[in-house]
């Protein structure tokens, strides 16, 4: 394929994922309001004082809605996201290593669903600190749009983050990496980890631990799977 088949080839996969998100989405928009109390209800029942969610600008609540609908079909349509995601990248690889598409398509969506219901019963404990820390000084507040975008971006970085068993299964059976690589670049992953999850979290402390002791978990893991999957003559 010319490198203009490849463009033209991601442009109908873009589509293709935007379709299936728009079509998941409409579902989700219809019950946005339960959606919205259970994520009002549930990350924050540990939280004392219970904080205040409000909209500033008349267009916030409809604005909220939307998002509420994509977010929603975004994880309904992750499974196929992630077969497009994986069947886009095929035509780079051998004809044996091909086998591994789906299978890894299958355990991309779950590791990646596995990573937003493990970040779900973390998030009770990160808002009971973030709220507690000014208690007594200041009143929580919440604006709508904001809260949803932190909740939000705390179960996209789990669900990203849990990709890296699958990640590492493709590349050891491809013969990119061993467990020796894993093993010889180990002190600079976790520091890599830290910095990572430093980036995809809030600025505090518990966030960035909550989400890089779970990454250094699944490098270890990945490194089993290198050592079972992995080519044995790979370099």
């Amino acid at each position: 394929m010319t490198l203009t088949d490849h463009l033209e080839e991601l442009r109908s996969v873009i589509i293709r994922c935007g379709f299936a998100v728009v079509l998941c989405a409409v579902p989700c928009g219809i019950f946005w309001k339960r959606i919205f109390e259970l994520l009002t209800a549930y990350p924050l029942k540990l939280s004392d004082p219970l904080p205040a969610i409000i909209y500033t600008t008349p267009a916030e609540a409809v604005m909220l809605s939307i998002k509420i609908a994509l977010y929603g079909g975004f994880l309904f349509a992750s499974p196929f996201i992630f077969l497009q995601m994986w069947k886009f990248i095929s035509p780079g690889l051998y004809k044996n290593e091909k086998l591994v598409i789906i299978p890894a398509a299958f355990a991309s969506t779950f590791c990646f669903l596995s990573g937003v219901i493990f970040s779900s019963f973390l998030l009770p404990m990160m808002l009971k600190f973030l709220t507690g820390f000014g208690v007594g000084l200041l009143d929580p507040y919440f604006k709508a749009g904001e809260y949803l975008g932190f909740i939000m971006r705390i179960c996209l970085a789990f669900g990203v983050a849990f990709q890296l068993p699958v990640v590492a299964f493709v590349l050891a059976k491809m013969g990119a990496i061993t467990h020796k690589t894993l093993l010889r670049y180990a002190r600079h992953a976790v520091v890599g980890i830290f910095i990572l999850a430093a980036i995809l979290t809030p600025p505090d402390v518990l966030s960035q631990v909550l989400l890089a002791l779970p990454l250094l978990v699944l490098y270890a893991i990945s490194i089993f799977i290198c050592f079972i999957c992995g080519k044995k003559n790979a370099a």
